[in-house]
Order: C-alpha cells, then sequence, then structure tokens
C-alpha cells in the first residue's frame, strides 16, 4: 500500500497505512461484522449495508492481502467460501470497535460543536463533513 503523502517519515509509514486502510468507507464495517461471526459473502454484503459486490470484493482482497482477514472455500458444488477475522484481525477489531461505538455514542456532541462554530464564525467550513444519517450498528 502507497502512503497518501511522500513526505511521510519511515516511523509514521506504519501507522499511516494501517490508518489508510481502516479509514476507507467500508473496512471498518466489514471488520465490526467479521468480530461478530465468520460470514459467506453475500451475508456479509447484506449485513454491510450499501456496499456493492465489486467494493465488498476489492476491500475483502485487500484485507485479505493484509492478513486481517481468511478467505475459506469449501469443496461443495457451487463451492462455498468463508471469511474471517484472523488473529492478526481479532486485534485490529479491537480498537476499531471502541473506536466505532466512541463515534456512534459522540456523533450528537460532534455535531454540536461543528454548528456551534459555525455559528461562531459565521458560515460551514468548506470541508465540513455532509449531514448523516444515524445507523444502528450492534457491536458486541
Amino acid at each position: 500500500m502507497k502512503p497518501r503523502h511522500g513526505h511521510i517519515s519511515e516511523s509514521c509509514r506504519p501507522i499511516s497505512e494501517v490508518l489508510s486502510r481502516i479509514g476507507d468507507k467500508w473496512t471498518s464495517l466489514i471488520i465490526t461484522r467479521l468480530s461478530q461471526q465468520p460470514m459467506r459473502f453475500n451475508e456479509l454484503k447484506r449485513n454491510v449495508h450499501g456496499i456493492s459486490q465489486k467494493v465488498l470484493t476489492a476491500s475483502l482482497r485487500a484485507l485479505e492481502r493484509d492478513g486481517f482477514v481468511e478467505r475459506t472455500v469449501f469443496p461443495t458444488t457451487p463451492p462455498t467460501v468463508e471469511y474471517r477475522l484472523t488473529p492478526f484481525g481479532e486485534e485490529l477489531a479491537e480498537p476499531l470497535t471502541a473506536l466505532t461505538r466512541f463515534a456512534l455514542t459522540n456523533a450528537a456532541r460532534m455535531d454540536a460543536a461543528r454548528a456551534a462554530y459555525d455559528t461562531k464564525h459565521g458560515e460551514p467550513m468548506p470541508d465540513a463533513a455532509p449531514k448523516y444519517k444515524p445507523q444502528q450498528l450492534r457491536l458486541n
């Protein structure tokens, strides 16, 4: 995985790579779902609302390449494929679940802070995060 910025020092590179992996739109949801139980592809797709088949496939391949997810093919007709977290992926799931829980618990506080900032400074920042619809996320 290439870092997004050429100026990242060698000591920061591992941090940048992990944050790049978990910071995309879908990875945290995939890891959170797989931390609950192993899942087949379509079951995982149903549990990660809004993800396309193409994006789920690419995300799972990247997570498998990084050592976080294991893909097991069972010799059935048609073949059954199951995804599960590796022990390495389970290590990542712990702080990621805590971060997800923090985000869900504090979303309203962050919205209030943004609104207060925007009121104080007259208008939203150009890169202000768009409003979102909170979704129910079941955590362990």
